[in-house]
């Protein structure tokens, strides 16, 4: 076996490798930017190797500087984790050529598949269904028009080279069909150097399902199931499950074997996703065949027991598979949630910064679910704008898809990060959704579920009121702490037990608090809400403990006189005051909000890329104003009413931060 692989990668792909070489006995050597200079892959492998400054395209991606690496070190193998250099054939080739063994399929299969231009015609040739479309390059802008008259709307455009949701765009008529194919050329120079794009059919009603392989160079090829991505936000999956609820064993078997069949047409060697579209009947059709591993591969290892990094190592050191396609079953169920650094509450647009708290909840297994969490930063680390703004993929493997979501949304709740927006309340809304619970979802879930965007999921009454007596728990915590200061006027001691009034939005709730031992009983409308106590101390910014019997976790946040609870993807302020203080703040002036709709405001620290008016032009809801490029994806700003620009305060080329000004109408 190899004694020494590098990585070259970062985040917490890195990680996960670094994770599996260190189980086999294998040492690792990391690579980094400065901009990852103390980053946790860093930090974990055996060796690094400075390759260069922040920029992708002047570190991660140069061919040299990794082969470098590799002699300095004397690392006999690559794994390219995905993203990056992961499939450039041109990277395999050079490695080759230095006489270092990369850790993914051979240059051959790259090229075929890499290209989705190109796969799309082995595809056809192998006679494997496709979506209808144009296969090939397209120049103009009056050639994707006319492919698109040709097709019929909507379409969608792709980079030829493109993947992650990068250089992608769904058009619906000529207006956005324009708009789209400049922004996914933009996207796919700036993110893989190729801007070549191709078009083909958008279906209305698909499923995003895709089929894990493994082969080895000796001709053995298997599939580990599927994957159902089909949730997704920009083209960018956000959660993913094995297997899908969706497919009966027929389907599943042949689309298995399809992709097995493809697989060996291409003398494919590693592990490698063949995706498909999948209509309401179960007709599937090739899309393209991701020559690495996946983002989302947890959920095959769960359901399978099968390390897929151990296996594309095993299979790069020339061994066999160990099993064959009868060895291997499905076992329970698996979601995976993608964390990443961006505010749900504003268009989930990145979020760059410190994380000052950084808490997942509790790897491991217990009764019959599991836990995991694949990470590549800790508590105190830097979210950049240079890299894709992943915090972590949370995963849960259970017996039933039921208690897999519920096991997740759980470890949401559970899930502590501060310092930078992320879209942990979001992800905890999705999974919990009763649609998302029927298993009937298709690539349009959040656009259709969530059509003016994500403000915060609605809490049941039942949760309301277990937050009401969790907040009453709170506040009678922090006055038991408070009795314990010296020196007190005893008629100016706070009280615990008694009476208080709960204060949420214009709502006033009146509740009775009998502290005990091991809780606190809330008293609501006569019913009795039981807190335990728990593991809880004042100062916490979790809750995690039982609530009338029933296992409850949610975020805590003091706000002034209350707690601002997070549970489930809904956030409310309850402020908890005695009965003459409440009857004080219901006479306090109500604080209004400076308005700023005069203003185009950056939305997210980034580059501004165009401004596309000029001082003096009207414009209509809906026109483009400026394109601002932040984590490798442009950010096209629209007017959101009629009116005439004023002043223009930005141009391109300048560096923005959050809320800075752009423009300003009249």
């Amino acid at each position: 076996m190899f004694k020494k692989i590098l990585i070259a990668n970062r985040g917490e792909i890195a990680c996960r490798v670094i994770k599996t070489a260190r189980r086999m006995g294998i040492k690792t050597v990391a690579v980094y930017s400065d901009a990852d200079a103390d980053a946790l892959h860093v930090e974990m492998a055996d060796e690094a190797v400075h390759i260069g400054p922040p920029p992708a395209a002047q570190s991660y991606l140069l061919i040299d500087r990794i082969i470098a690496a590799c002699k300095s070190t004397g690392a006999e193998a690559v794994h390219p984790g995905y993203g990056f250099l992961s499939e450039r054939a041109a990277f395999a080739d050079a490695l080759a050529e230095a006489g270092i063994a990369f850790i993914g399929p051979k240059a051959h299969a790259i090229r075929a598949m890499g290209d989705k231009i190109e796969s799309k015609k082995l595809a056809n040739a192998a006679k494997v269904s496709t979506v209808p479309g144009y296969l090939g390059e397209i120049e103009t802008v009056e050639h994707a028009k006319k492919i698109a008259a040709d097709i019929g709307y909507p379409v969608m455009i792709k980079a030829s080279a493109g993947g992650g949701g990068k250089g992608m765009r769904v058009a619906h008529d000529d207006a956005s069909l324009v708009e789209g194919f400049s922004s996914a050329r933009n996207e796919a120079r700036s993110s893989f150097g190729d801007d070549r794009v191709f078009i083909e059919k958008f279906a209305l009603e698909p499923r995003h399902i895709e089929i894990q392989v493994l082969a080895d160079g000796h001709g053995n090829a298997v599939y580990l199931f599927e994957r159902e991505c089909s949730i997704q936000r920009r083209h960018q999956k956000v959660v993913e499950e094995a297997p899908s609820p969706f497919l009966d064993p027929a389907t599943r078997k042949a689309m298995g074997e399809q992709a097995v069949a493809l697989a060996r047409a291409v003398d494919y060697q590693s592990a490698g996703t063949v995706e498909f579209i999948v209509d309401k009947d179960r007709n599937f059709y090739f899309l393209e065949m991701n020559t690495r591993l996946q983002v989302e591969h947890p959920v095959t290892e769960l359901i399978t027991g099968i390390d897929l990094v151990e296996q594309m190592i095993r299979i790069a050191y020339g061994e066999k598979l160990p099993f064959t396609q009868d060895d291997l079953t499905i076992k329970g169920w698996a979601m995976e949630s993608r964390i990443y650094a961006e505010d749900p509450f504003r268009s989930f647009l990145p979020s760059t910064g410190r994380l000052v708290r950084y808490r997942p909840p509790a790897e491991g297994t217990l009764e019959g679910v599991t836990l995991r969490n694949d990470t590549g930063v800790y508590e105190g680390a830097e979210i950049s704008i240079y890299y894709d703004p992943m915090i972590a993929k949370l995963c849960t493997h259970a017996p039933t898809r039921e208690a897999a979501i519920n096991a997740s949304v759980r470890a949401l709740d559970e899930f502590e990060i501060a310092g930078i927006q992320h879209n942990v309340p979001f992800l905890a809304a999705l999974l919990d959704h009763p649609r998302f619970r029927s298993g009937k979802i298709t690539t349009g879930f959040i656009a259709e579920e969530f059509p003016d965007g994500f403000h915060g999921a609605q809490l049941s009454e039942l949760a309301d009121r277990f937050l009401i007596g969790l907040a009453v728990f709170l506040e009678v915590q922090e006055n038991m702490r408070g009795l314990t200061i010296d020196g007190q006027i005893a008629l100016h001691r706070p009280a615990h037990n008694g009476e208080y009034v709960v204060m949420v939005g214009k709502r006033s709730i009146p509740v009775r608090a009998v502290i005990s031992d091991w809780g606190c009983v809330v008293t609501i409308d006569g019913q009795a809400i039981r807190v335990d106590r728990s593991n809880y101390l004042p100062g916490k910014r979790l809750y995690k403990g039982d609530i009338n019997d029933a296992p409850f976790a949610a975020q805590i946040k003091p706000v002034g006189s209350g707690w601002r609870l997070t549970h489930r993807g809904a956030t409310a302020t309850y402020h908890v005051r005695n009965p003459q203080a409440a009857a004080l703040a219901a006479l306090m002036p109500e604080k209004v909000a400076p308005d700023t709709s005069k203003y185009l405001l950056c939305p997210m620290p980034g580059l501004v890329v165009s401004i596309a008016v000029a001082v003096g032009q009207e414009v209509k809801a809906g026109e483009t104003l400026a394109v601002v490029e932040a984590m490798k994806m442009e950010n096209v700003l629209k007017a959101e009413r009629d009116g005439v620009i004023a002043k223009i305060e930005a141009k391109p080329g300048d560096s923005l931060a959050v809320d800075a000004v752009i423009l300003e109408f009249a």
